[in-house]
C-alpha cells in the first residue's frame, strides 16, 4: 500500500464513492459565446461585464502562484474561503457524524471546536505544557489517539499563546500516526515567526495537511483567501466537498494583485514592522505596574497576563482600544493584536493608567 492509499483509507467512505457536482466551469473550455451557465449576459450596475460570469472552481493562476509562494506541487494546493473553510472540509471529508472525533491542543484556536460539533464530531483535548511555555505534550498526543480520532489539530504558532510548536515534536507526532490519523498543522501566523513552513515535510508524510492564509501577513483578511496544502489525493479529495465556486472574480484580483513582486515586497515589509513592533510592545507592556506577564510571541500579537482581565477590558473600551479577553481559556489573559506605532502607543497609554 502506498502513502495517499493509506492517508485515504482514513477518509470517509461515503465521501470516497460521491460523485462531485461537476459545474458549467468545469465542463467549458476554451468557450466563445458562453450560453452554459445561466448567467446574466452583462453587469447592469456596471459599464463592463465583469462579474457576470462565474469564476473558476480554482483558478489556475492564483493556484501556481500560492504554490510557488508555498514551496509545494500545483496539485498539492486548494484554494478556500479563507483557512476556516479547509477546516470544515477536513472535518466534512474524514469525520463521520457520532462516530468520528478531532484531537486538539487547548489553548487553541475555536474554530477547530466549532467545526467539529457542527460536524457531529467529538473533541478529545491534550492541554499544552503552560509550564514550558505551551509546549506540545507529543507523548500525551499519542497517548490520548484511539482509531476514532481522524484529525490532530496542531496550530503553530499557536493561537492565542503565540508560540510556535517544537518542529521535531510535530513531525514525530506526524510519522507516528501515518494510517492512522491526519496531523492538520494551523500556519496561519508562521510568516511572522523566521521559521520554515512545515509543508516541505509533505512529499514525505501524506498524513500531513497544512493551513496557511493571506489575511495575516498580506493584510487581505476581509478577501477570505485560505490554501489547504496535502498530499495530491487528498486535495482530490477535498475538491468533491468544496462548494463550486469558493473565489470571487474581485478576491481573484486582490489575491494575485498580493502575489506580484511588488505586493511580496509590500507584504514582507509590513512583517518586517509588525516584528520590530512586537519587540517594542513586548519590553514596553513588560514595564508595566498592571501587566504580570508577556507570553513570548512569534506571530503577530501577544498574550499577556494581567492583574484584573475584567477592569483591563473595559478600560480599554472606555477609550475605543479594544483586545481580546481570553479569560475563557486562561483567567486573566488579554491577546493584543500588534498593530502600527501609534496603536500599539494607545494600548501602551491605556494599561498605564489601569
Amino acid at each position: 500500500m502506498n502513502a495517499a492509499d493509506s492517508v485515504l483509507q482514513l477518509v470517509r467512505p461515503d465521501i470516497l464513492a460521491l460523485t462531485a457536482y461537476s459545474s458549467a466551469r468545469k465542463e467549458s473550455k476554451g468557450g466563445r459565446v458562453w450560453l452554459d451557465a445561466n448567467e446574466n449576459p452583462e453587469t447592469p450596475s456596471v459599464h463592463q461585464p465583469l462579474f457576470n460570469r462565474y469564476p473558476e472552481p480554482q483558478p489556475a493562476e492564483l493556484v501556481a502562484q500560492l504554490a510557488t509562494l508555498y514551496g509545494v506541487a500545483p496539485a498539492q494546493v486548494l484554494v478556500t474561503r479563507g483557512s476556516d473553510e479547509g477546516i470544515d472540509l477536513l472535518l466534512r471529508t474524514f469525520c463521520r457524524a457520532g462516530q468520528d472525533a478531532i484531537l486538539i491542543t487547548p489553548p487553541t484556536y475555536g474554530m477547530y471546536v466549532v467545526a467539529a460539533g457542527i460536524q457531529g464530531a467529538r473533541t478529545i483535548t491534550v492541554p499544552l505544557i503552560r509550564e514550558k511555555n505551551f509546549a506540545l505534550d507529543a507523548e500525551a498526543v499519542l497517548r490520548a489517539v484511539t482509531p476514532e480520532v481522524k484529525l490532530v489539530f496542531l496550530c503553530s504558532p499557536n493561537n492565542p499563546t503565540g508560540g510556535l510548536l517544537e518542529r521535531a515534536a510535530v513531525l514525530s507526532l506526524v510519522r507516528a500516526l501515518a494510517g492512522r490519523a491526519v496531523v492538520v498543522v494551523d500556519e496561519a501566523y508562521v510568516d511572522f515567526s523566521g521559521q520554515p513552513s512545515l509543508a516541505a515535510e509533505l512529499a514525505a508524510n501524506s498524513n500531513l495537511v497544512v493551513l496557511r492564509t493571506l489575511s495575516k501577513a498580506y493584510g487581505l483578511a476581509g478577501a477570505r483567501v485560505g490554501t489547504t496544502i496535502a498530499d495530491p489525493a487528498v486535495i482530490s479529495v477535498l475538491q468533491k466537498v468544496i462548494a463550486p465556486y469558493p473565489v470571487p472574480a474581485p478576491v481573484l484580483q486582490a489575491a494575485l494583485a498580493a502575489l506580484t513582486p511588488t505586493g511580496l515586497t509590500a507584504a514582507r515589509e509590513s512583517v518586517a514592522r509588525l516584528v520590530a513592533e512586537r519587540g517594542r510592545l513586548a519590553a514596553a507592556l513588560a514595564r508595566l505596574p498592571a501587566v504580570k506577564r508577556v507570553w513570548p510571541s512569534d506571530a503577530n500579537y501577544l498574550l499577556v497576563a494581567v492583574a484584573d482581565s475584567a477592569r483591563t477590558m473595559a478600560a480599554g473600551r472606555a477609550t475605543g482600544v479594544v483586545w481580546r479577553d481570553r479569560s475563557k481559556d486562561l483567567p486573566h489573559h488579554i491577546r493584543i493584536t500588534v498593530g502600527t506605532a501609534e496603536e500599539n502607543n494607545a494600548t501602551l497609554e491605556v494599561l498605564s493608567r489601569v
